[in-house]
């Protein structure tokens, strides 16, 4: 059965819509930190991000009365092919005629986690695959059984100020519209949950309370260390017995297999680390509902219905250096 019509009219599936992107945001915590491409309508499937090469200085004095040569840019291009995720749910009438429950509500709110979920996990994938990696300890993810330290942050932020890396300034805003608004510049670390203590008894650590007035956190921050920002998902899932012995440091770490440490990524974002189709604007994501109880070819007693989405998205790491990913271990509390 081909689900392209709504049994809602168009301003009822736009305030669906909304309310689908509105409960989808919250999950969407690593989306919001790359340079947004908007969803283009009726063009192909490929979208491009262009990268432009930073000018080497002009070091060679002007001669007087002679116009010196143009200087050229260089740009670097790079493509993502857009992929289509959705999912659905049925309805019977039944469940429709006899639920104590408002059950389309309470399925439009499962299901909104779902999209954000689905595409914030798409995202996780390919931000984890990236080049630039740093251990807590040794030179392989089989080594790692240490505690994340300052010493690893301070390693991050040197690499990234070495490679001319900017902080974060900007996010895209937590509505529904597709807008970016300004934030505290700093640099954005995004840990597991399990990290959280970690990061909590690191020196010079500032919870979100202390911030004040004139720095706003974001919904999953933690708090800060000097230059970064940290902010939990637990979409930044570990590598289950990855590491080394999870005794091997001489303090128990976390080992969901029992016997090595489990491995946990920390994705290091600066500005422009990656490009991302946000799931934003009225077209993000597409609400279908269907409500039992109307006689269609197949269903002639209009006993099922059903709710779904679908969305597309991509995403693209843009400049290798200006990301990392550090892994560690976590130590059992």
């Amino acid at each position: 059965m081909t689900m392209t019509a709504s049994d809602i009219g168009y301003r009822t599936l736009g305030f669906v819509a909304a309310e689908l992107l509105k409960r989808a945001d919250p999950t969407l915590v690593l989306q919001q930190f790359g340079q947004p491409k908007p969803i283009p309508k009726n063009s192909t499937k490929t979208i491009k991000f262009r990268r432009y090469a930073a000018l080497a200085p002009a070091t060679t004095a002007l001669t007087e009365g002679v116009t010196p040569g143009s200087t050229a840019v260089t740009s670097t291009d790079y493509s993502a092919t857009l992929a289509q995720y959705g999912a659905w749910v049925g309805i019977t009438d039944v469940v429709a005629d006899t639920h104590e429950d408002p059950v389309i509500s309470e399925y439009k709110d499962i299901l909104a986690q779902q999209a954000g979920e689905t595409v914030e996990t798409v995202l996780f994938g390919i931000l984890k695959a990236g080049t630039n990696v740093f251990y807590s300890n040794g030179t392989a993810r089989t080594d790692v059984n240490t505690a994340y330290t300052i010493a690893d942050q301070r390693k991050v932020v040197r690499a990234f100020k070495r490679q001319n890396a900017k902080t974060i300034t900007t996010k895209v805003s937590s509505t529904p519209a597709f807008n970016t608004e300004s934030v505290k510049p700093a640099f954005i670390f995004a840990i597991h949950p399990d990290l959280e203590t970690t990061i909590r008894e690191m020196v010079g650590f500032k919870d979100v309370v202390d911030y004040g007035g004139g720095m706003s956190p974001y919904p999953t921050e933690v708090g800060s260390v000097g230059d970064v920002r940290y902010i939990t998902s637990t979409i930044i899932a570990s590598w289950v017995d990855a590491g080394g012995a999870k005794s091997g440091s001489g303090t128990e770490m976390i080992s969901d297999a029992g016997t090595s440490a489990d491995v946990y990524p920390i994705l290091c974002i600066s500005a422009n680390w990656f490009g991302v189709t946000p799931l934003k604007g009225a077209a993000a994501l597409m609400p279908f509902v269907k409500n039992p109880g109307e006689s269609r070819e197949g269903d002639q007693l209009g006993q099922r219905g059903w709710i779904g989405w679908k969305t597309y998205f991509t995403a693209c790491i843009l400049n290798q250096l200006w990301g990392a990913r550090v892994e560690t271990a976590v130590p059992e509390l």
